[in-house]
């Protein structure tokens, strides 16, 4: 796998962070079924773009001092700015159809706590790939559950902040995951798909209305979700190749002799 440097992603957040994309001389234009079929995610999902990343950043400086890399904070800083701004756009997209922006949600609520406990930079890096993975499918939903050309559009503009957040935290996944040893390696591998599938099935849960909206079923979206696994936390993307049949191989002999 190809890693960019921590400058690399600075530069590119900064540029990116330029970009308009969203035309918001547009008036949202939304059915009543429409509303009725994505307002609560979409409620529901503002707020979880709205966290402000104090703990990530707190994790990414302590971590970076451990590698000697003073950049990667400030690539996570601008990160987390990006992330910010899918909160904003979103926020003023439901004060221009006139809907509430909520407090509270209980998936929300669950995953603040997560990350509130949590200082270690590689719990922190699948938990943000599994989340931005689940966004992928989430936004192209809401994307295709109306007509709405502005809805639309702030949806194309996170979609494509999305794929590169997945690529900066996969590389980071990698080089953390290349440090350890054979058999925390191993285990590792199955932490990472054992917390992504269990946190796919909650965010179905929570949004299968807007899921369904968006012409997704539960298989179709449990399919995109394990293929996306696979783009993220795969065997061909942690390991190099025939690297994971060897130690597993290794492994099974060492524990049965």
């Amino acid at each position: 796998m190809k890693i960019h440097s921590s400058v690399y992603w600075k530069n590119y957040f900064t540029s990116n962070s330029k970009i308009i994309r969203v035309d918001w001389s547009l008036k949202p234009d939304l059915t009543d079924f429409e509303r009725k079929s994505i307002l609560k995610s979409l409620q529901a999902w503002q707020l979880g773009e709205t966290s402000e990343g104090e703990h990530l950043l707190h994790t990414a400086k302590k971590y970076a001092a451990t590698i000697d890399d003073d950049e990667y904070p400030n690539a996570v800083k601008l990160f987390i700015k990006e992330e910010q701004k899918h909160g904003h756009n979103l926020g003023q997209y439901l004060d221009l159809i006139e809907e509430p922006r909520i407090k509270k949600d209980w998936g929300d609520t669950l995953f603040r706590k997560i990350r509130y406990f949590n200082t270690n930079m590689e719990l922190w890096t699948i938990a943000v790939i599994t989340v931005e993975s689940a966004a992928r499918i989430f936004y192209q939903a809401l994307k295709d559950a109306t007509n709405c050309k502005l809805l639309k559009q702030i949806c194309t503009d996170i979609l494509i902040d999305e794929a590169a957040h997945i690529t900066f935290q996969k590389e980071r996944l990698y080089i953390i995951f290349n440090q350890k040893n054979a058999f925390p390696r191993w285990l590792a591998y199955y932490a990472y798909s054992c917390f992504y599938i269990c946190t796919s099935l909650v965010v179905w849960f929570g949004h299968k209305t807007l899921f369904k909206a968006g012409k997704l079923n539960f298989f179709r979206y449990f399919s995109k979700m394990r293929f996306k696994l696979k783009k993220v936390a795969g065997k061909s993307v942690l390991y190099e190749p025939n690297e994971f049949e060897n130690q597993l191989t290794k492994f099974s002999q060492t524990t049965y002799l």
